[in-house]
């Protein structure tokens, strides 16, 4: 009888330290499920939101355009750069520019010294004593041909030795004139081996290629002045993306070596010739030049905006990026000072002016809530 009782006691306490382990479990189970549900959202106190500077966004409509990308210099047009050579060679005797000054067209630059210059003037001058006496001939040979007093023979010669006198004396004078002599002085007796050299624009120094005493000739490049009141892009687009390039097109371009600012420029002429490097020349003009201290030669990086379309966009900065995928956090609701955010997986496909426009933007209502600033504390890693 006590085996009988003792067998159902040992019985009944088993049967009740299972029933309490299941109830255990279950309960156990549903905590779990119950943490997993708090888990899909992302809380944040109004306290949290605050602190961290926190705000919302909504669906906007933005303009996304068609860029293409170029690089380019700026530069001055043809009129606005001149090259100073030497008419003839000769040795210079005075250079006293320096790079960076800033001359005046009519300026005088330097100055070059040769006994050829002597030779010329001392031909002009001869050349002028006999041209009055050969005028002098060839009027009374004229006048005495046509009385039939004088031969056709010395007509002929008298009319020849003052035409080419004549010619001579024009062509001396003109080389005069490219050496900046004086004519008139030069028939005065003031002759001079050393000539001047002066500026043909107004603008800065930009090159000197020579120093006092040095020879140069014809084909010497002296110095290069620049006129930067009017400067230029010069662009070079590669073949592919010309088609699309149209004068009147906005240009955006920065300066990478000396800032990140950009400026605007649009576009004025396209080239119609292939270079080499399977490019054209697009010449584009800036805005408000005047404003910008822009010095010639200087690299660019541009992009001309060759179409734009509109689409719903959101803030870039919204936009997380996690091991190659990108998220947003989307407020789902809010309850009391608790703000509930999903997190979800989004595409973008475009980026301009600090919003982004996403692939899968039918998967959100016009009134969809994005938190816009402070996402990427939230978003786990």
């Amino acid at each position: 009888m006590k085996n009988i009782l003792y067998k159902t006691v040992l019985l009944s306490l088993i049967f009740t330290l299972f029933s309490c382990g299941e109830k255990s479990s279950q309960s156990t189970e549903n905590e779990s499920d119950d943490r997993a549900t708090e888990n899909e959202h992302i809380q944040v106190t109004q306290a949290q939101f605050q602190q961290s500077n926190m705000s919302l966004a909504q669906l906007e409509e933005k303009p996304f355009p068609t860029l293409v990308n170029v690089n380019g210099m700026i530069d001055v047009p043809p009129a606005n750069r001149a090259v100073v050579s030497a008419t003839m060679g000769g040795y210079i005797k005075t250079a006293p520019l320096l790079v960076g000054d800033k001359v005046r067209k009519g300026q005088v630059l330097l100055s070059i010294e040769n006994p050829e210059f002597i030779s010329m003037q001392q031909q002009y001058m001869e050349v002028n004593g006999q041209l009055t006496y050969l005028k002098s001939e060839y009027d009374r040979q004229t006048t005495m041909k046509a009385e039939n007093i004088t031969s056709q023979k010395s007509f002929l010669k008298a009319e020849s030795d003052y035409k080419s006198a004549l010619a001579r004396h024009t062509g001396l004078e003109k080389q005069l004139r490219m050496l900046n002599i004086s004519p008139s002085q030069v028939r005065a007796g003031i002759i001079s081996s050393v000539v001047n050299m002066y500026a043909p624009v107004s603008g800065s120094v930009t090159k000197i290629n020579v120093t006092k005493g040095a020879y140069v000739s014809p084909a010497t490049e002296i110095l290069e002045i620049i006129d930067n009141k009017h400067i230029h892009l010069e662009l070079s687009v590669f073949e592919k993306d010309i088609m699309k390039v149209k004068k009147g097109q906005e240009i955006t371009f920065k300066i990478p070596e000396v800032s990140t600012e950009a400026f605007k420029a649009t576009v004025y002429l396209v080239g119609t010739t292939i270079m080499d490097n399977r490019t054209i020349t697009v010449h584009a003009h800036i805005n408000d030049e005047a404003n910008h201290n822009f010095l010639t030669g200087m690299f660019v990086e541009a992009v001309i905006v060759t179409a734009s379309t509109s689409a719903k966009a959101i803030p870039s900065e919204s936009v997380i990026e996690v091991d190659g995928t990108s998220y947003v956090l989307v407020l789902n609701k809010k309850e009391g000072d608790t703000y509930y955010f999903s997190q979800e997986k989004v595409k973008v496909i475009a980026s301009h002016e600090g919003f982004s426009k996403i692939e899968n933007i039918d998967n959100f209502s016009e009134n969809t809530k994005f938190l816009a600033k402070g996402a990427f504390s939230l978003v786990e890693n």
